[in-house]
């Protein structure tokens, strides 16, 4: 009787499990001469649940996606200078389909430049090198915030509308000055004037993408969900939406977001920029305006309220926000934030020239007052940035994206010492575990690491793929397990992998075109998740914000667990 009731379990067991696996699509890609398609992006999409999951094809044009999802399902497959094959398919929850599928060739020139990422249309920009409007200058001045060459953003206009805008643009960077806004839109309106661009990026194909499995969820409350993070305490993600003021709350397990609105809390519309009358920032009715966000030792998540110039704190457990934390004084825009072993959080502040302290027992708060700089862009002032702690002596390190430095600040004395970045735009840093310190090069591509012991570094250029169009780095994080570097790129829709041992990049192209990451998070099996958020979000295909998850060796072996539909609420 018990072996009959331990076979039962066992058949139970192997029942749901099979289940779980979902169903398998297989096949291969070829283009129309028979040739086979080397890393093709091979996706199917619930659109109903707003799910989607992808592979890529290896060297022979094979593929194989076990899927977790079931049911009726859009086939999508992309590849470079090939016009899109889509088609609807049913697939049974442990069923497999195998295709074979042929891609025509895109003929018209038009189709292959509307079909290009972002920075090969930023590449027709007339630049002045040796001026302001130099290409890097550019780069640093003009899409920090969001892609300039994209579907939206390269739509012809005469200078005088682009004057509109970019007076708008200088604003936020607290430049009024008139002159550099003319000439900026007259290149904008030279470069951007409706044609074609003639550049045709070569991609290599990589190997090692063929491991490979991306999984998008459909953030569909979402505005701008800037930062996202991986809870080590529940697993969920956790995702601070600047613009509608929220947490986003997504289970990996099941795909549902649920969203948290962050209360007012007195703040009034504008927050601190209203309070000290200044312009709405961004143009739009904020309050708070959470930017990013870390957890505190206490398992709260705190946020950097960017117009309310406030540290936010969510509570997960009960699923609220609790009062927040007063910043204070002359601080303006909290920026990045990370928290120290003795349980305080450090963030930069890029409208104020600080660094700020607070101790969340206590609510003291303590602002450091940067070494005076000089902009070596657009802004009026050197944007603290990105910011980290050093994992063996505690010391507490950041970056000055317009000024091209990077800083220590003791944490016992908050004595303060710059040095220059080896790196221009330096943007957001990591550490690794053996101190190394990894900074972006927004500017140029540029990935530096940096032994802070005599701040010696060593630079490597990330891979271009058409001459002269150089990646735009926005954030990166290591990898807990391997410490290889994951990097945020932001103008061509890819997210990038960097081996230090091998000291060579991995380039992964993105489901969706105009894709803009800003930070990278890590799930205990090892999968890399980060928001897409350009804005307008129209400038997104499909124009829905979303979280992504690459597990880097999810086609190799069983994928993650999705659950089926018919257990999501």
């Amino acid at each position: 009787m018990k072996h009959s009731l331990g076979a039962l379990l066992a058949m139970l067991m192997l029942a749901v499990n099979g289940a779980a696996l979902g169903g398998t699509l297989a096949g291969n890609v070829s283009g129309p001469a028979g040739q086979r398609i080397a890393g093709a992006l091979v996706t199917v999409t619930d659109t109903k649940r707003g799910l989607a999951e992808s592979v890529y094809s290896d060297a022979t044009g094979r593929f194989s996606l076990k899927t977790q999802l079931s049911g009726t399902l859009v086939l999508r497959v992309r590849a470079p200078y090939f016009n899109d094959l889509s088609r609807t398919l049913e697939l049974l929850p442990d069923g497999e389909i195998r295709e074979t599928l042929i891609l025509q060739s895109m003929t018209s020139p038009e189709e292959i430049s509307d079909s290009l990422p972002a920075a090969y249309h930023f590449a027709d920009l007339p630049f002045e090198e040796g001026t302001p409007f130099g290409r890097s200058k550019f780069q640093r001045d003009c899409i920090s915030c969001h892609q300039l060459g994209n579907s939206i953003t390269r739509t012809p206009r005469p200078a005088d509308a682009w004057e509109v805008t970019v007076r708008r643009m200088h604003g936020y960077l607290g430049n009024a000055d008139d002159t550099l806004a003319a000439a900026r839109s007259q290149i904008l309106a030279n470069g951007f004037d409706g044609k074609r661009t003639a550049l045709r990026p070569k991609f290599p194909f990589d190997p090692m993408i063929t491991r490979a499995r991306i999984v998008q969820y459909r953030l569909d409350k979402a505005e701008v969900p800037h930062d996202a993070e991986v809870s080590p305490d529940d697993g969920l993600v956790y995702t601070v939406d600047q613009f509608a003021e929220q947490m986003a709350i997504t289970n990996l397990e099941t795909g549902q977001t649920d969203y948290v609105p962050m209360p007012a809390e007195g703040s009034p519309v504008g927050g601190k920029f209203a309070t000290l009358g200044m312009p709405l920032l961004f143009n739009r009715p904020l309050h708070r305006g959470p930017h990013s966000l870390a957890i505190g030792t206490d398992g709260k998540w705190y946020t950097t309220d960017s117009i309310a110039d406030r540290i936010g704190v969510f509570d997960p457990r009960r699923r609220q926000w609790d009062k927040s934390f007063e910043i204070g004084g002359k601080s303006l825009y909290p920026h990045t934030i990370r928290f120290d072993r003795t349980g305080h959080a450090w963030f930069t502040l890029a409208y104020s020239e600080q660094v700020g302290r607070l101790d969340p027992k206590t609510g003291q708060v303590d602002l450091v007052d940067l070494p005076a700089n000089h902009s070596t862009g657009a802004s009026s002032g050197s944007v603290p940035y990105g910011i980290d702690v050093h994992p063996g002596d505690g010391t507490i390190w950041y970056s000055r994206l317009f000024s091209d430095k990077v800083g220590r600040i003791d944490p016992k004395t908050l004595e303060v010492v710059e040095y220059d970045s080896p790196v221009k735009g330096p943007r957001r840093m990591r550490f690794g575990r053996d101190g190394t310190l990894w900074i972006t090069g927004f500017s140029e591509g540029m990935l530096a690491r940096v032994d802070t012991r005599g701040f010696k570094a060593k630079v490597y250029r990330m891979p271009e793929f058409a001459p002269g169009c150089r990646p735009a780095p926005y954030a990166l994080a290591l990898h807990p397990d391997t410490q290889e570097i994951w990097i945020n790129e932001v103008m061509t829709d890819r997210v990038y992998r960097f081996l230090p041992k091998r000291e060579r990049f991995v380039a992964y192209p993105m489901p969706l075109r105009g894709t803009y990451t800003r930070d990278m998070s890590f799930t205990k099996d090892g999968r890399v998740c980060a928001s897409n958020n350009p804005f307008p979000q129209a400038a997104l295909e499909g124009g829905t914000m979303e979280l992504i998850c690459i597990d880097p060796e999810g086609a190799a072996g069983e994928p993650a667990h999705i659950a089926s539909s018919a257990s999501v609420r």
